[in-house]
């Protein structure tokens, strides 16, 4: 009867020479059942074979996505923080100029007091120029006269317009440029020939 290739391999010694070159198997998983020495290699990455971990770039490359939440809620705290500070300053510039206008009003009042020299029987108009309109002011002949020749100006407190002296007038736009409204320079040329003492 003739031996099977086992036998005739076990007599050779080359099975027992493959079984000490051969990996040992590892604990708990069945040894393959190809030829023997015969180990089977899995494909890299493949489900039997433990996951590849990642590198250091890799970790590297996740850490600034995770990083970004944090410093854009930061980003956006400053913003929120500055418009905060812009309108708060834009309030108190505000107050601010609001109470130097009452300031300025006050002190227009405290020097116009009793000053204007407006006469209740004045029938005489004098016009002027005036917020983009032509605005009148009632005065008597006498006046008329004294206004074209700037030794009377007229200045505006809380919407009406007072005849004041040259002095006072001074006294006023110093407070406020915007109180003087109409100050005559007799020695300035008339404008488009248009005389200054003119009654319209």
């Amino acid at each position: 009867m003739s031996e099977s290739l086992r036998d005739q391999l076990l007599k050779s010694g080359l099975v027992k020479k493959i079984k000490a070159e051969a990996p040992p198997a590892p604990a708990g998983k069945p040894r393959s059942n190809g030829m023997p020495g015969q180990s089977r290699q899995q494909p890299h990455g493949s489900a039997g074979g433990a996951r590849p971990q990642p590198n250091a770039a890799q970790r590297a490359q996740r850490k600034p996505g995770v990083a970004q939440e944090p410093n854009l809620a930061h980003a956006y705290a400053l913003r929120a923080k500055q418009e905060k500070d812009d309108r708060e300053c834009a309030q108190r510039d505000a107050e601010r100029a609001a109470q130097q206008k009452r300031e300025r009003k006050q002190k227009l009042a405290d020097l116009l007091g009793g000053k204007g020299l407006n006469a209740s029987d004045a029938e005489t108009p004098r016009h002027f120029p005036h917020g983009n309109k032509i605005r009148r002011v009632y005065c008597t002949p006498a006046q008329l006269v004294e206004l074209n020749r700037g030794e009377l100006a007229v200045v505006q407190l809380a919407g009406r317009y007072l005849l004041v002296t040259k002095e006072v007038a001074s006294q006023a736009q110093a407070i406020d440029e915007q109180a003087l409204v109409l100050l005559c320079d007799p020695n300035a040329p008339p404008e488009d020939d248009v005389p200054p003492d003119l009654v319209w």
